[in-house]
């Protein structure tokens, strides 16, 4: 009786078992059936919400080689032909000849043909885009949770588990280093390719659960259709038999031969790929913007040792991790020298090897007996290898799209400890609260982080604070600047834009001294602060490094007529403006406001007869042109020419009725 009564008022304390996620459980937590559904919708409900504020904005930084500058995405579905038939960049550089700028070549045909509908749909409007990316992204993060419930929760639907899957999907949902593949449309392929890969291998698992084959037709279907979309779904070769050998009773063979079937999509997709873009996985080029490995060394640019590559890998390794667990400083630059040339004295590049060797030990060692540990660190391993550099060159140091498919395996991994160390010793509520404040922090810093990729404008103008040794963003930056100045109607707010794109892009040639470009944006920058002589030694240095630079070519012509019409209208001094514009007119024949100064020059020269061959000119290009006919009708004055004189001076002012006054 007294024993009762103890046992009423003061119950003894209940042993925690521990639950392991991938084995069924042994004791009366298992549950026969789990209402889960809330969870799926919260997991779609958060994905979506973080990301509803990128609908509205525009296009942003790649957006151009997929969408608006890509001829055959904006033919439409007319242009599917071309879009399966060639290398994706095709369409935006047009010419086959540059296409080797791009080390191994790209073929993504599949969302190109999403964004060849979308445009046929609602034309150059990026609504749509946005909208389907916010979408997709809410589909992946209720796929993921779908597939992670029927690998763990199959055999043995316990409450932990399904904790664990919802703590697996938030993190992955809210994790900021996604807002790059989100919140750029073109970032599309990204979410496509794991979207199918997940689908693929949720068929898999379940043909093989229940030997239907239905199942496995489209396992093989949404394979293809993930390695159409990015290359980096043929990582999931390796994932699959792993999936199968973690979490059901197979051997690691078994669970290879279970899963060998998706090597005949891949089988047929690298024969497609390589009759498109060939077999050669690409030999980095010597320029800086296309291959980060390369130091600048008496005058020309030459390869990194293998030591300081490798150092540089492994730093960049070490960088994912970081901003994995600390999504603070997110940039979508990470080019030279953002990323600086590294050895193996520096500390952090032997702290991230020795952390990368401690992953592989502790995966290695929980492999056997199939701990949700090894799995989690082997899925970020494999999927991180292809985009790490060590497998084959892929252009440029690190992006955060690169770890778009790695951080599901962070996100078991963090939802491994969480329950481990929190769930199973402490119970739900401090598990459930972490979670939560761990979910705030992202989300915050997700939905601040999309609002910087509103415009390209937004996105350089902010991002080169934090990748300021990068020469590609403070290109790009001032090139953002100075294109905005032209539409800025104070002078002091332009002055000072032109000012900071400058010093931007004198920082740029700082950091790559040959960089083309660059030297482009500067010849633009001061020609729009009217320091022409400058302009033109800048025109020309990018002209030196590519003579057929097209775009400098008429930009240095331009400046060339700009300076003439300064040293005629201001400095009097016609015979430089007549030197300016006649080889302004060599390099740009046809140009009437080049021509209709020429005419000014002779005129002012007395050489009636040619300025009116050079106003006539201009005429015939641009017969509504009133100026120029204005200019006409005061050569043919000059001559004595009263009749034709009158004729083209009452049409001028018919044109334009202001030039009455």
């Amino acid at each position: 009786m007294i024993t009762s009564i103890l046992r009423y008022h003061f119950p003894m304390k209940k042993h925690k078992q521990k639950i392991e996620i991938n084995k069924p459980a042994t004791n009366p937590t298992i549950i026969t059936s789990y209402s889960n559904n809330w969870h799926q919708w919260l997991v779609v409900g958060v994905a979506i919400v973080l990301y509803a504020n990128t609908i509205l904005h525009q296009y942003t930084q790649d957006d151009a080689i997929v969408i608006y500058e890509n001829i055959y995405t904006k033919a439409g579905i007319s242009g599917w032909a071309d879009i399966f038939s060639k290398d994706t960049f095709a369409g935006f550089f047009k010419d086959e000849s540059k296409l080797n700028l791009v080390s191994g070549g790209r073929y993504r045909p599949f969302t190109l043909a999403m964004f060849a509908i979308e445009y046929q749909l609602v034309g150059n409007n990026p609504w749509l885009g946005h909208l389907i990316n916010v979408l997709l992204f809410g589909f992946l993060c209720w796929a993921i949770y779908k597939f992670l419930a029927l690998l763990i929760c199959k055999n043995n639907p316990t409450e932990s588990k399904y904790f664990f899957i919802l703590c697996v999907s938030l993190i992955f949902a809210a994790h900021p280093i996604h807002t790059e593949a989100v919140a750029n449309i073109k970032g599309r392929d990204e979410i496509m390719a794991m979207l199918c890969s997940v689908i693929s291998l949720y068929y898999l698992v379940q043909y093989i659960d229940n030997k239907k084959v239905g199942f496995l037709y489209f396992s093989i279907f949404s394979f293809f259709v993930g390695l159409l979309s990015k290359e980096n779904t043929i990582t999931f070769l390796a994932i699959a038999p792993l999936a199968i050998y973690f979490f059901r009773n197979f051997s690691l063979k078994e669970s290879i031969l279970k899963s060998a079937i998706l090597w005949v999509p891949a089988i047929i997709f690298l024969i497609i790929r390589t009759v498109i873009v060939g077999n050669s996985l690409g030999t980095p080029p010597l320029e800086l913007m296309n291959n980060p490995f390369l130091k600048y060394e008496a005058g020309i640019y030459v390869p990194f040792s293998f030591n300081e590559k490798l150092a540089t890998i492994f730093y960049t390794l070490g960088k994912y991790l970081q901003l994995l667990f600390f999504p603070i400083q997110l940039t979508h630059d990470y080019y030279p020298r953002h990323i600086d040339k590294m050895s193996f004295g520096d500390i952090s590049v032997i702290a991230s090897l020795f952390i990368y060797i401690l992953m592989a030990y502790f995966a290695y060692k929980s492999f056997k007996t199939k701990n949700v540990l090894s799995f989690g660190i082997l899925f970020f391993l494999i999927t991180l290898s292809i985009v790490s550099n060590l497998v084959f060159p892929i252009g440029t140091n690190m992006s955060e799209r690169f770890v778009f498919m790695p951080s599901l395996g962070f996100a078991i991994v963090m939802a491994y400890f969480m329950q481990k160390y929190l769930y199973e010793k402490f119970g739900k509520v401090l598990f459930v609260s972490t979670l939560g404040i761990v979910l705030l922090l992202f989300s915050y810093k997700t939905f601040t982080r999309n609002l910087v990729w509103e415009s390209d404008f937004k996105l350089f103008t902010t991002d080169v604070k934090t990748s300021t040794q990068s020469a590609k963003i403070l290109n790009a930056a001032a090139g953002a600047l100075s294109v905005e100045s032209v539409k800025e109607t104070d002078p002091t707010k332009k002055e000072e834009m032109l000012q900071e794109a400058l010093t931007y892009i004198n920082k740029a040639l700082e950091v790559h001294p040959t960089y083309k470009n660059a030297y482009f944006i500067k010849g633009n920058i001061l020609n729009y602060l009217k320091d022409y002589d400058n302009s033109l030694v800048a025109y020309q240095k990018a002209l030196d490094f590519d003579p057929n630079f097209v775009d400098a070519k008429r930009n240095y012509a331009i400046t060339l007529r700009d300076a003439g019409r300064k040293a005629g209208e201001i400095d009097n001094n016609f015979p430089k403006a007549e030197r300016m514009l006649s080889k302004a007119d060599s390099l740009l024949p046809n140009d009437t406001e080049t021509l209709r100064l020429l005419g000014i020059i002779n005129g002012t020269k007395g050489n009636h007869q040619k300025a009116i061959s050079y106003f006539e000119k201009v005429v015939q290009l641009e017969p509504n042109n009133s100026i120029a006919l204005l200019n006409l009708g005061q050569a043919y004055s000059n001559i004595g020419n009263s009749d034709l004189a009158q004729k083209y001076t009452q049409k001028a002012k018919q044109l334009n009725p202001s030039l009455e006054k």
